[in-house]
């Protein structure tokens, strides 16, 4: 099960990569670091990262 691991763990790295945002491992680090806490959907979540990099809403968000 190692070699599926790695594998998980290369497309996760590739997707972030090239801008895919990961919303299992945003719902595990909130399940785990604040419980209780409301959560953000799936779609809530994609919109939000979409508009961070791309500076919707005022601020430009990139690197040049």
């Amino acid at each position: 099960m190692r070699w599926r691991n790695a594998l998980d763990h290369a497309a996760r790295t590739a997707r972030l990569m090239v801008g895919v945002p990961d919303y299992d491992a945003y719902a595990a680090h909130r399940g785990a670091e604040h419980p209780g806490e409301p959560m953000m959907s799936r779609a809530e979540f994609l919109r939000n990262r979409t508009e961070r990099r791309f500076g919707v809403g005022g601020g430009i968000s990139r690197c040049c």
